[in-house]
């Protein structure tokens, strides 16, 4: 069929060979994956860059604690010990979140504009929010007589072992794939409660004597359940257009000077060999989803800074792979009892920033324990929603312009046709305001073309030379009352071709 990425017999197909070629020049962080493997392609990307705006939400066991930093916690250096982390495994056993209903959190996200949403399934906690029918067969006794040993065992360790037992990731995928939206699926690769994984460098219960040489059996147990539950993202909830992959793996005998462009390559094995087969069985399972590219490196689709936006789209390499912006609405990404949300103005700046330097913004959220969204993240979504409701015309669907913008309070977005550039004023009035105009030196309009601003039944003036536009203010604008809403305003100009 057109468009396949695979053929019959698994093989990439020699036009989406020829696209990957493509995409490797285009994109210089793709280089280094073995010969045979394609990432999701131009139309997966065409899509993804087309909904601009997102919803993070990190919901577990830790949305109990609402310590506000997700499962670190249970990290020693984060102040975790033995009596904290028998508790919090007990969470598990009377958890039972009566106020989740997805089809209200997927009716929040149509009211906020939001087009895409990214869903803990399992954080490094090791509690899987879905149905697996994975096993751990070993875990940590933490106190008692035990305190310290590793003992078997036989348990989910999920959702469907608490009293709530409703499989989450399903009924959200379901709600939001009624409405529309993108589904993305978060992953951590490690995992702190199945005493198999006991090898990164993050976990507690690290030991630097638990090798695959040592413990064949356990190993591949690991990788195995690993897989599993990768696979079971892959094949349960129908086509996923992102699989969010979390921190890694390390290897347990990677070349030293063997870099992670090498996965796959005849040179590397342990680990790394184990999880690139991991990587091209999702691949193929799911040919058109991205990857974000943690502990996989090149074998990502597109990267993700957190709590930070590059000033300059060139600057931290971001243009060597697609990318998006990750960044909690409040102190955290996850509940906390005493958070402070940040406001939706700030929420609506990061989103035409970030839009313009031709990345995607994902905000991030938790609900409460009882699966409730607390009011104050609500109204601020809501209030973003509004926004868009005028200027979503700007932001969705759209494309970098030539430059992402002029100073600190002027940011530009495209058509992808390129006829029309929307110009975003950040704040009102700021320069580069000129008594009653405002002076754009980076666009050029079409003779004879309307300049409006989104919202307002209104032909503004304007005149154009070679150095700039110059759009004429009527002096009603100095009524904040009489814009189409508060900054960003956004004017669109039919651009010269």
């Amino acid at each position: 069929m057109p468009g396949e990425r695979f053929s019959s017999d698994g093989l990439p197909t020699p036009e989406s060979l020829k696209e990957e070629q493509q995409l490797q020049e285009a994109f210089p962080a793709y280089r280094g994956v073995d010969p045979a493997y394609v990432h999701a392609g131009r139309e997966a990307l065409e899509r993804w860059w087309d909904w601009k705006f997102g919803l993070r939400i990190h919901w577990g066991l830790y949305s109990i604690t609402g310590n506000g930093a997700e499962s670190w916690p249970l990290n020693k250096e984060r102040g975790g010990d033995a009596e904290f982390r028998e508790q919090y495994e007990s969470l598990a056993k009377w958890w039972n979140p009566s106020e989740f209903s997805a089809d209200q959190w997927a009716d929040m996200m149509v009211r906020a504009g939001l087009k895409f949403f990214t869903f803990t399934t399992k954080h490094h906690d090791g509690f899987s929010m879905y149905h697996t029918a994975t096993r751990v067969r070993r875990r940590l006794i933490h106190t008692g007589p035990g305190a310290g040993s590793i003992v078997d065992c036989d348990l989910h360790y999920s959702i469907q072992e608490t009293p709530f037992g409703r499989d989450v990731v399903r009924e959200l995928v379901d709600a939001c794939r009624r409405r529309g939206l993108g589904i993305a699926l978060y992953f951590s690769h490690i995992d702190w409660f199945d005493s198999d994984f006991r090898i990164d460098q993050w976990n507690y219960r690290r030991d630097l004597k638990y090798t695959r040489q040592s413990d064949p059996a356990g190993f591949a147990r690991m990788i195995a359940r690993h897989r599993e539950q990768v696979r079971e993202l892959c094949t349960r909830y129908g086509p996923i257009d992102a699989l969010s992959l979390d921190m890694c793996l390390p290897d347990d005998g990677r070349p030293r000077g063997l870099s992670d462009r090498h996965i796959g390559t005849e040179q590397s094995y342990g680990i790394w060999q184990d999880l690139a087969e991991t990587i091209r069985m999702a691949r193929r399972l799911q040919p058109r989803m991205l990857l974000r590219n943690r502990g996989i490196g090149p074998y990502g689709d597109y990267h993700s800074p957190e709590r930070t936006i590059p000033a300059d789209p060139e600057s931290l390499a971001a243009l060597t792979m697609p990318w998006k912006v990750i960044y909690p609405g409040g102190k955290h990404f996850s509940h906390n009892w005493h958070d402070q949300y940040r406001e939706a103005d700030w929420i609506i700046s990061c989103l035409v920033d970030i839009t313009a330097k031709g990345g995607n913004f994902q905000v991030g959220y938790g609900p409460m324990p009882s699966g409730a969204w607390a009011g104050g993240i609500v109204r601020r979504l809501e209030a973003v929603g509004d926004w868009l409701k005028t200027h979503g015309e700007g932001i969705y669907c759209t494309r970098p312009y030539r430059t992402y913008g002029e100073g600190d309070h002027v940011r530009y977005t495209r058509t992808k046709d390129h006829r029309r550039v929307y110009a975003f004023l950040l704040q009102w009035p700021v320069p580069p305001f000129e008594g009653g105009a405002i002076r754009l030196e980076s666009i050029r309009a079409k003779p004879g073309s309307q300049i409006q601003m989104l919202g307002l039944d209104h032909n503004f003036r304007y005149s154009q030379d070679q150095q700039a536009l110059t759009i004429e203010l009527p002096h009603w604008l100095s009524d904040p009352a009489k814009r189409p809403s508060r900054a960003p305003c956004a004017f669109r100009i039919e651009a010269h071709q």
